[in-house]
């Protein structure tokens, strides 16, 4: 590249940066959804059922882009009503959360949106879901999650189990990488969140994301 090219470049730099190997995780969109019962608002949540990825964990409704959705917020929306049956037209989507990213391999973005429905108005796929329910934002305001910590390793290679031979990942020792990555490394610890509650442990990525929207309601 010449001297002469660097306006080109300039100009050629994203304005609103992404996240660069997104394509490379698991990617998702859910809808933390908000809806009145007695004056109060509620957040609902779902059981997953138990013959799907991560079954009996509870989750938000979601799930991944479909190529007919034209923006993460329509998936959001569609996720919603096909899991809990709820009409497109009774959801308003109302803002974002921060996206959120998991060391294991999967990338979450999250909106927030209200419904004018009542809890016996949700009709659940059990294909998808084994139950829905719904719990006041206010639990989650007077209870803080607790916290855990999980060590995150990164492995070279590895034993195949139906073999017993050794899977190089990475030839770190063929491409001259100091020696500390010629075997495990990382190590560092990633924080967990969980909440108990009388439905069950909303943990992980979720209750992640239900942290985060307690703490914007605590910024307001």
């Amino acid at each position: 590249m010449k001297t002469k090219d660097l306006d080109t470049l300039a100009r050629a730099l994203p304005s609103d940066p992404g996240l660069e190997g997104r394509d490379e995780y698991f990617n998702s969109v859910v809808l933390l959804l908000l809806i009145p019962i007695r004056d109060e608002l509620h957040i609902v949540f779902e059981k997953r059922a138990p013959g799907i990825r991560q079954g009996g964990e509870i989750s938000l409704p979601g799930g991944r882009r479909d190529d007919s959705d034209d923006s993460d917020e329509a998936t959001a929306i569609r996720e919603t009503t096909e899991e809990l049956g709820i009409r497109k037209g009774k959801i308003k989507i109302i803002g974002r959360l921060d996206s959120v990213f998991a060391p294991m391999g999967a990338m979450v973005d999250v909106f927030v949106g209200t419904a004018d429905v009542i809890m016996e108005d949700i009709t659940i796929n059990p294909d998808e879901v084994e139950k829905a329910f719904a719990i006041p934002v206010s639990y989650f305001e007077e209870h803080n999650p607790e916290e855990y910590r999980v060590i995150i390793e990164v492995h070279p290679d590895y034993i195949d189990k139906s073999t017993g031979r050794k899977v190089v990942l990475l030839p770190s020792e063929e491409l001259g990488l100091p020696d500390r990555y010629k075997t495990t490394w990382g190590g560092f610890k990633h924080k967990v969140y969980a909440y108990r509650t009388s439905e069950g442990t909303i943990w992980g990525i979720t209750a992640r994301i239900v942290r985060n929207f307690v703490e914007r309601i605590k910024e307001t």
